[in-house]
């Protein structure tokens, strides 16, 4: 199965809170990332990984009035959490992709990760569906 894992930081003053981490816990940090890559990578399972930019270097992009669609700086300020990265893997389960994201230690500076399966078969972009506007009993 397809997973995405989101990495998860503490919005703060609107960029990484990193700069008040420990050195210690910053090359711990590092090193997890350096390391669940080398994992996935080796084993077969990496599909892709990337850090994003931080939240000032941001644009939202949502239906405006009139159907002309408003661009605003940043994410929304009243976000608690900001995603700082993310990971396209392999897992055979939900469980172990749980339990991969577990093993990083800078959950104890404010980190958390979201793991979802990607869907295969609904809202995929490369097949039609049933989700499909147009196609049986979607407008």
């Amino acid at each position: 199965m397809r997973f995405m894992l989101m990495m998860h930081a503490p919005r703060g003053t609107g960029d990484y809170q990193i700069g008040s981490w420990s050195p210690d816990d910053l090359k711990a940090h590092i090193a997890f990332m350096h390391s669940f890559n080398k994992e996935l990578r080796d084993a077969g399972e990496l599909v892709g990984a990337e850090g994003l930019a931080a939240p000032g270097e941001a644009k939202i992009v949502r239906a405006g009035k009139n159907g002309v669609p408003a661009v605003t700086d940043g994410p929304f300020a009243e976000a608690k959490e900001i995603i700082g990265g993310y990971w396209f893997f392999l897992a055979g389960s939900l469980d172990e992709a749980a339990a991969l994201a577990a093993q990083n230690p800078c959950m104890a500076c404010g980190l958390s990760y979201e793991v979802r399966p990607i869907e295969t078969e609904r809202a995929s972009a490369y097949k039609l569906s049933n989700e499909t506007p147009g196609r049986a009993g979607n407008p």
